[in-house]
């Protein structure tokens, strides 16, 4: 395996609850690719009578397009970021929403059928733990569905640092290929995965990064540079991405994966 993401899970928790009140009014991706994850059709299945788990279930809204497919007995939305969960919990009346870490799941074992979770699985700092857990609380042929970010996402803004210093200004993410590994591993099975590259438009590269901080994907490895950012490196970082401009438009590329896998 040749990728080492080091997440800095402090960082990670100040971001999201940071951008608690101004993700929805940004989160434009984010819900794109729930609308297109929960309309997967084996996602799709009954869950009358069963318990489902939303990971990172940030503002809530992936949640609330669950709770109307599936309407399970239970759906139990989680998330890292207290101020996310405060917020979630407003819109999701009939729906139980805490406060916990995906790596350390509250739950007994063998107690959840379906484990669900859009765009959060990236900011775990130890993916093979979050997978361990995950077989740990489903039942017996219990199911997850998730989508997370590729290696290529935001490789317009990676390689116009990469002009400016040899630090990592954008996180590292997984590739299909790791991911697999780390699914077996951790003893699951039909697994299926799906790659797709969507691209975000912005007037300016200041706009693209603005909704960064916004939805709280800063930079959270934990190798990241500590030191202030000096204008004149700022400067170069936006001169050079100006070669990337199409259109009049400075582009964004995102890759996500989507992937499904039972338990043994």
């Amino acid at each position: 395996m040749s990728t080492v993401v080091s997440i800095d899970k402090r960082k990670v928790r100040q971001s999201f609850s940071s951008a608690a009140k101004t993700y929805d009014g940004l989160a434009t991706l984010q819900r794109k690719v729930g609308v297109e994850l929960s309309n997967n059709s084996a996602l799709n299945e009954s869950c009358v009578d069963k318990i489902v788990l939303d990971i990172g279930c940030g503002t809530g809204f992936f949640t609330q397009k669950i709770q109307s497919k599936l309407t399970p007995r239970q759906t139990i939305a989680i998330d890292i970021a207290l101020p996310m969960v405060q917020v979630a919990k407003t819109k999701l009346k009939q729906m139980d929403a805490i406060c916990a870490d995906a790596e350390y799941l509250p739950f007994m074992d063998k107690s959840v059928d379906k484990i669900v979770s859009n765009l959060a699985l990236q900011w775990s700092e130890k993916l093979f733990n979050v997978f361990t857990g995950f077989n740990r609380v489903l039942k017996q042929d219990g199911s997850m569905f998730f989508s997370t970010f590729g290696p290529a996402t935001l490789r317009e803004l990676k390689q116009s640092w990469a002009e400016v210093d040899n630090y990592t200004h954008v996180n590292d993410f997984y590739s299909v290929d790791e991911l697999i590994i780390f699914l077996q591993k951790t003893e699951f099975k039909n697994i299926k995965i799906e790659t797709k590259y969507y691209q975000s438009t912005y007037p300016t590269v200041i706009e693209l990064m603005r909704e960064l901080k916004g939805i709280g994907a800063h930079n959270v490895l934990s190798g990241r540079n500590r030191k202030m950012t000096s204008k004149t490196q700022m400067q170069n970082m936006l001169d050079a991405y100006e070669k990337h401009r199409i259109n009049r438009l400075i582009p964004a590329t995102y890759e996500i994966i989507f992937v499904s896998a039972r338990k043994r």
